[in-house]
């Protein structure tokens, strides 16, 4: 501990770091007002004000990329090399120096393009989604593939382009190590699947069928987030077209969206979310805008959005906490109980085409689609056009389903038109890890289960913030989730957690 205090009065730092750290404040200020024009973009601003929106976050994109890599940026890294700062001074230099070394590599004018971009292709896939016009948004499609390439080429043209923006959400781990994970999750999830739509066993999966109407939803939606602890004094709900989160440890905001046929999409979307919001807002207030006030990358912040939505929001522990309220907002489900509930939250589909909708298990057959098709686009080895057939092929081998439309194919997801290549990986390794972090707060929490039935959020709350959030970006992600369980990060967990959980479930 005494290395930490010395770290904190910055009385063994040379004038460098603190230059540095102040410079990053203000990039980072940056970012975050472009963070909130992109909130504004998807939930309140009128239809016709892409054009201005998209200029004005591709010059914030600019300015901050100049902010990043002005010389001076460099100068200041380069005088802190072996400057033998603390643990966790040298933790803020070491992420400030991937990123730099990163930005560095790219031309600002190919920023912008990116930013630009990605505003027009935002609205051109709202549209085609909505048309079902999948030509529509393939010239956006097209068009961020080759810049991402670009991109990618800047930063090291001798490697893998999609190792390197796979880099970009998940900095720490390789892309060796992810397929490694999804293939493991593939070859034990495909088979269990199977013997699950082969099981006798019925389950409540009408438990929860019929009308719900959206407004009611919504107020359920505000329940369960102040049920789980939402701090709405520093955070709000709105709807959108996807389910996202955006915001810092001041100010951190979620969206959900409704189906009136499906009111635990809405609530598993909204505690998902839930999960990635108390990271931003555990994160400590004193070092925002540094290293050490900021999330560790995708797959951390999905560990605790998918820890929230399975381990908690689709426990019996959790519906017996949440069931009276339910059926207060909707009394037709007065006869339900505990375990349809808990049943009918864990079903495994058989037809269902649309990933935020999907169950525990097949889900991360959702993933390796995705994965594998932007790998590929990426390489070089599929072309845009024939992405909706690939899309539906790849759904048919391994789900046994072909879409109809490309609204429930290949356009149902955000983030191509974000140009967000490598993201869709981290959503299975969250998972996995969420699995490994869940089971050490068991160990460590006495009857967390009877907590969470109870309504008692705090010791969870307090665990995560203790193990995960407090640390921001401190430790790279192994050695953050090695700290937090005693183990280095592994599928270990997870395959036990569902292996148990859903051979009792289906008697397997």
């Amino acid at each position: 501990m005494a290395t930490e205090a010395a770290s904190d009065d910055g009385s063994d730092a040379p004038d460098a770091y603190d230059a540095l750290l102040e410079r990053a404040k203000r990039w980072n200020a940056v970012g975050s007002a472009a963070g909130v024009l992109g909130w504004d973009q998807q939930v309140m601003m009128p239809e016709g004000g892409t054009p201005a929106r998209s200029k004005q976050l591709s010059t914030l994109s600019s300015v901050r990329h100049d902010m990043l890599t002005d010389d001076e940026t460099g100068e200041l890294l380069d005088e802190l090399e072996g400057a033998g700062l603390t643990d966790e001074r040298a933790a803020v230099v070491r992420e400030i120096r991937r990123e730099y070394d990163r930005a560095d590599a790219v031309p600002v004018e190919l920023v912008e393009e990116i930013s630009e971009t990605s505003s027009e292709a935002l609205a051109a896939w709202e549209e085609a989604r909505a048309e079902d016009d999948f030509e529509a948004f393939a010239p956006h499609l097209e068009k961020h593939v080759e810049l991402k390439r670009e991109y990618a080429e800047h930063i090291d043209p001798d490697r893998d382009p999609y190792a390197v923006l796979f880099e970009d959400y998940e900095p720490c781990l390789s892309i060796e190590r992810a397929e490694t994970i999804l293939e493991e999750l593939r070859e034990t999830l495909v088979p269990m699947i199977d013997e699950i739509r082969e099981s006798d066993r019925d389950l409540a999966v009408d438990t929860f069928e019929g009308t719900f109407p959206e407004e009611t939803q919504e107020a359920l939606a505000r329940d369960a987030l102040e049920l789980v602890g939402y701090d709405f004094d520093r955070g709000r709900l709105d709807v959108s077209s996807h389910p996202f989160t955006s915001g810092n440890q001041f100010d951190c905001r979620v969206t959900t969206r409704f189906d009136e046929s499906d009111p635990l999409g809405a609530i598993g979307s909204t505690i998902h979310e839930f999960g990635h919001a108390q990271y931003n807002l555990g994160l400590p207030q004193e070092h925002w805008g540094t290293p050490l006030g900021e999330s560790r990358d995708l797959s951390v912040h999905e560990s605790q959005s998918r820890l929230f939505e399975n381990h908690v929001g689709r426990s019996r522990a959790f519906w017996e906490l949440f069931l009276p309220t339910f059926k207060e907002r909707f009394p037709e489900t007065a006869d339900a109980t505990v375990e349809d509930a808990y049943e009918a939250a864990n079903q495994v589909y058989e037809d269902n085409f649309i990933r935020v909708e999907a169950d525990e298990l097949t889900y991360h057959l959702h993933i390796v689609v995705r994965f594998e098709i932007e790998r590929d686009l990426i390489r070089g080895d599929l072309a845009v056009e024939d992405v909706p057939e690939v899309w539906n092929d790849k759904y048919e081998e391994y789900l046994g389903i072909r879409p109809e439309t490309d609204a429930e194919g290949c356009l149902q997801d955000i983030h191509w038109s974000h140009g967000n290549f490598g993201y869709f990986p981290t959503y299975s390794l969250g998972s996995v890890m969420a699995a490994q972090l869940y089971a050490a707060a068991e160990d460590d929490i006495d009857d967390l289960e009877g907590s969470i039935a109870d309504g008692d959020f705090d010791p969870l709350r307090e665990w995560l913030g203790e193990n995960v959030h407090r640390h921001g970006s401190r430790y790279e992600t192994n050695d953050l989730v090695r700290r937090a369980t005693g183990e280095d990060f592994s599928a270990d967990a997870f395959l036990e957690y569902v292996e148990g959980k859903y051979g009792e479930l289906y008697d397997l």
